[in-house]
């Protein structure tokens, strides 16, 4: 079936609407929407899609509605989502932007937007959660993870020599395993 370009507006105008913090932050509402309520895409194709979205210039959210709406309608089906994703956000600033100067060293205002960055962390540890489960199966995505996590944390390497780096390693151990099993 079609998927109506009016469900992929009002899908995406939600996950932009509701999602404070970033593309991490969007994980939990892209799943709900796209893979549980819609059947869109499966939670294989969602982080496939996401992965490639991390790496690739722009913001994450907005390009992984487009490369949704794409594979659902094409070059339509990619506008149409990225309007829906960006809609929210240019509203909100426009209306914050005019009041949030006036506002800003308000206590309550202050207080607000401590709470807003403590809801985020805990939804991102939600996806860090929800993608490790899917991707962390066996000893050597452990491995391939814990390195990551040292490269990044501890020797303070960018996350774009962590990503590259990880590609290389998959490459590596995806040859390795066709190797031994021929």
């Amino acid at each position: 079936m079609k998927v109506r370009l009016i469900d992929l507006y009002v899908a995406f105008l939600k996950i932009g609407g509701l999602t404070f913090g970033g593309g991490y932050a969007m994980l939990p509402m892209l799943q709900r929407e796209v893979i549980d309520k819609h059947g869109w895409a499966t939670i294989e194709e969602v982080l496939d899609i996401y992965a490639i979205c991390q790496c690739t210039p722009g913001i994450i959210a907005v390009n992984t509605a487009t490369m949704i709406g794409y594979r659902k309608r094409g070059i339509v089906g990619a506008i149409v989502a990225t309007l829906g994703e960006i809609t929210p956000s240019v509203v909100i600033i426009t209306i914050l932007a005019s009041v949030l100067t006036r506002v800003q060293d308000f206590a309550v205002i202050q207080r607000a937007f401590g709470g807003i960055r403590i809801a985020v962390c805990a939804l991102i540890v939600q996806s860090v959660l929800t993608l490790s489960k899917k991707s962390i199966t066996n000893t050597g995505t452990v491995l391939l993870f814990l390195a990551s996590v040292a490269l990044t944390l501890i020797a303070g390497l960018s996350p774009i020599a962590v990503v590259v780096l990880a590609i290389v390693a998959g490459l590596i151990i995806g040859k390795v395993k066709e190797r031994r099993a021929a």
